[in-house]
């Protein structure tokens, strides 16, 4: 089955605001590293580049991942979700993925809470 390819103009911004989340994944382990969220620009600069770049909406500006720590993710494919409001980079990471130090940002597990209705 081919890949459909999709035109950076055809992705849609507005349903986020201008934001579409992008779950990044480990191209070797097929790990989910982490998700985040890319608007136009920043998503021109990784295209552009070959590296990972997200907007921040903490800091409310455009990041490369790695900048600081040199945890950086060589962009190896881009996949586009069937609605085009969605993206999965898949990288090579170099280090680790999360800001706590771990390989990815998915190493809680949510505790099952039992409700006595």
């Amino acid at each position: 089955m081919m890949e459909e390819i999709v035109n950076v103009k055809k992705l849609d911004f507005r349903k986020g605001s201008g934001l579409i989340p992008v779950i990044t994944q480990d191209c070797r382990s097929k790990k989910v590293l982490m998700l985040a969220y890319t608007n136009v620009r920043a998503l021109e600069e990784t295209l552009r580049t070959g590296y990972a770049h997200y907007w921040s909406r903490t800091r409310r500006r455009l990041w490369r991942k790695g900048e600081t720590s040199g945890n950086v993710q060589r962009i190896r494919r881009v996949l586009v979700d069937c609605d085009g409001d969605a993206l999965l980079f898949v990288v090579e990471q170099k280090g680790n993925a999360c800001h706590t130090g771990r390989w990815t940002c998915f190493h809680k597990r949510l505790k099952e809470e039992h409700s006595s209705a």
